[in-house]
């Protein structure tokens, strides 16, 4: 018996130390990964009960978000939307593609074509062109009105076709293109969220430039998100509070055509000129690539079309700032259900 004892207690040792990783396993820790890729920084945050589990699952996030990139770029010469602006059609689209277009045309019509991807043309002729003596925006501006008239025909994701039979194909006029990047990084984060659970993280962030999907909160609260004042880049708007959804803003304060920065990137389709009906929106949604849409859609309206619009969508909400009055910021109905308060769990 002796001779036995010392075998006999490793193993109740062994028992008690499975029944304890059973019923109290560790808790879940950080882990983070940052990469380019959609021409900005991705970051993925997710919670794991070890290194090698968060890797694999984050790896998996990263590859399939490369697979949407690869289909999505209108500048990758091997991409489906390269080719479908190239050649105007473009038969049997992979299912993700054919996704992110029928999306696009749905919010086409919801937001009365403020939100549309067919905007191709003309950002052609308001970006810089290296090798041209006269900008766009130093022409005279009779003529920039005629090619503007000019081009608009050309606008309007209502006119692109997407046929069933005999075989899935999409077209688009003569002379048309699309661009996707409206909306392709939120499809983009959706579908990086959904490799994440797949791959059985219960807790995740992913960051791809502004563009902000979550689930599962943390294991000690929610996902804290700050939004930044766009005329001062050293404070805060406001601090929002998610455990499931996502969050997308749209803004020309960063990204300009001109030295001047007086043509922001985001154009507003109705006119063919730059938008400038906001400063800011941000959008809160369900899903990422909803948020995404809203939020072009709701800068190019202005605060208060933007708000009468967000406030008829179900669990939608909005901030809107203001172009001409910075200083005065429009709010959605439920938006203070997101908002950060003293005594919130974080």
């Amino acid at each position: 018996m002796k001779k036995l004892l010392p075998f006999v207690l490793v193993i109740a040792l062994a028992i008690v130390f499975s029944i304890n990783r059973f019923f109290f396993p560790s808790p879940p820790v950080e882990f983070q990964d940052r990469r380019e890729m959609m021409d900005t920084l991705v970051t993925i945050t997710v919670y794991a009960p070890d290194e090698e589990t968060a890797e694999t699952a984050i790896d998996a996030a990263f590859n399939r978000m490369s697979e949407i990139e690869q289909i999505a770029s209108i500048y990758d010469s091997n991409s489906e939307a390269f080719h479908l602006n190239l050649q105007g059609q473009l038969d049997n689209p992979s299912p993700e593609l054919w996704e992110i277009i029928t999306t696009a045309k749905e919010y086409y019509e919801l937001t009365k074509g403020t939100f549309d991807i067919t905007v191709e043309p003309l950002l052609e002729l308001w970006r810089y062109k290296p090798d041209s003596q006269e900008q766009f925006w130093e022409l005279d501006p009779s003529e920039q009105q005629e090619i503007i008239a000019n081009t608009l025909p050309l606008i309007g994701a209502d006119k692109i076709r997407l046929s069933t039979m005999p075989h899935y194909s999409v077209s688009l006029e003569p002379g048309m293109k699309i661009t996707l990047g409206g909306l392709a990084k939120g499809y983009i984060v959706d579908q990086g969220l959904a490799a994440l659970r797949d791959a059985g993280i219960q807790h995740a962030l992913i960051n791809a430039g502004g563009d902000i999907g979550v689930f599962g909160g943390k294991p000690t609260g929610k996902w804290e998100i700050v939004l930044r004042d766009p005329n001062d880049s050293d404070n805060y708007l406001a601090r929002f509070l998610l455990s499931d959804g996502a969050l997308a803003t749209s803004g020309n304060y960063e990204r300009h055509f001109d030295k001047e920065a007086e043509v922001g990137h985001i154009m507003d389709p109705r006119t063919g000129y730059s938008s400038h009906g906001s400063s800011s929106a941000t959008v809160i949604s369900p899903t990422c690539v909803q948020a995404d849409c809203l939020a072009t859609a709701t800068f190019v309206l202005g605060p208060t079309e933007g708000i009468t619009l967000v406030d008829s969508l179900p669990y939608v909400e909005a901030l809107i700032v203001d172009y001409e009055e910075p200083s005065r910021i429009y709010k959605s109905n439920g938006l203070s259900m997101y908002e950060h308060k003293k005594n919130d769990n974080l």
